[in-house]
Protein backbone atom coordinates (compact mmCIF):
# COMPACT_ATOMS: atom_id res chain seq x y z
CA UNK A 1 0.00 0.00 0.00
CA UNK A 2 2.71 2.41 0.53
CA UNK A 3 4.90 1.37 -2.73
CA UNK A 4 1.50 2.41 -4.56
CA UNK A 5 0.99 5.36 -2.68
CA UNK A 6 4.28 6.35 -3.10
CA UNK A 7 3.84 5.65 -6.87
CA UNK A 8 0.78 7.29 -7.39
CA UNK A 9 -1.07 4.22 -8.42
CA UNK A 10 -4.60 4.16 -6.96
CA UNK A 11 -6.50 0.81 -5.52
CA UNK A 12 -9.23 -0.13 -6.51
CA UNK A 13 -10.78 -3.15 -4.87
CA UNK A 14 -14.40 -5.35 -7.03
CA UNK A 15 -16.92 -5.50 -4.82
CA UNK A 16 -17.60 -8.56 -3.06
CA UNK A 17 -19.99 -11.01 -4.73
CA UNK A 18 -18.64 -9.60 -8.17
CA UNK A 19 -16.56 -11.06 -9.94
CA UNK A 20 -17.29 -10.16 -13.60
CA UNK A 21 -15.90 -6.70 -12.30
CA UNK A 22 -12.25 -8.54 -12.97
CA UNK A 23 -13.01 -11.28 -15.39
CA UNK A 24 -9.66 -11.15 -17.01
CA UNK A 25 -7.85 -11.82 -14.01
CA UNK A 26 -10.72 -14.54 -12.84
CA UNK A 27 -10.90 -16.22 -16.12
CA UNK A 28 -6.61 -16.81 -16.11
CA UNK A 29 -6.63 -17.88 -12.34
CA UNK A 30 -9.75 -20.59 -13.31
CA UNK A 31 -7.15 -21.67 -16.55
CA UNK A 32 -4.37 -21.80 -14.07
CA UNK A 33 -6.02 -23.99 -11.76
CA UNK A 34 -7.37 -26.33 -14.42
CA UNK A 35 -4.73 -26.67 -16.77
CA UNK A 36 -1.53 -27.01 -14.05
CA UNK A 37 -2.32 -26.45 -10.60
CA UNK A 38 -4.62 -29.10 -10.00
CA UNK A 39 -2.61 -31.67 -12.55
CA UNK A 40 0.63 -31.93 -10.10
CA UNK A 41 1.15 -32.54 -5.85
CA UNK A 42 3.85 -30.10 -5.65
CA UNK A 43 6.20 -30.20 -3.21
CA UNK A 44 8.44 -26.73 -3.48
CA UNK A 45 7.84 -23.26 -4.36
CA UNK A 46 11.01 -24.02 -6.92
CA UNK A 47 8.56 -26.97 -8.44
CA UNK A 48 6.13 -24.83 -8.69
CA UNK A 49 7.96 -21.78 -10.62
CA UNK A 50 9.26 -24.25 -12.60
CA UNK A 51 5.63 -25.46 -13.39
CA UNK A 52 4.53 -21.68 -14.01
CA UNK A 53 7.31 -20.87 -16.10
CA UNK A 54 6.83 -24.09 -18.71
CA UNK A 55 3.32 -23.31 -18.81
CA UNK A 56 3.50 -19.60 -19.06
CA UNK A 57 5.90 -19.57 -21.79
CA UNK A 58 3.41 -22.78 -23.75
CA UNK A 59 0.24 -20.60 -23.46
CA UNK A 60 2.17 -17.71 -24.83
CA UNK A 61 3.63 -19.03 -27.83
CA UNK A 62 2.39 -22.86 -28.90
CA UNK A 63 -1.46 -21.97 -28.27
CA UNK A 64 -3.23 -19.91 -30.86
CA UNK A 65 -5.95 -17.54 -29.71
CA UNK A 66 -9.26 -17.39 -31.41
CA UNK A 67 -9.68 -13.82 -30.08
CA UNK A 68 -6.84 -12.64 -31.95
CA UNK A 69 -7.04 -14.23 -35.06
CA UNK A 70 -5.82 -17.41 -34.29
CA UNK A 71 -2.08 -17.03 -33.32
CA UNK A 72 -0.44 -17.04 -30.42
CA UNK A 73 0.28 -14.04 -28.02
CA UNK A 74 3.83 -14.44 -29.13
CA UNK A 75 3.27 -13.51 -32.86
CA UNK A 76 0.58 -10.94 -32.03
CA UNK A 77 3.31 -8.80 -29.82
CA UNK A 78 5.87 -9.92 -33.25
CA UNK A 79 3.32 -7.94 -35.88
CA UNK A 80 2.50 -5.06 -33.25
CA UNK A 81 6.77 -4.31 -33.13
Amino acid sequence: MKWAEKQGVAILHIQLGQPQQNAYIERYNRTVRHEWLDQYIIESIEKAQDFATHWLWTYNNDRPKVGIGGITPAQKLKTAA
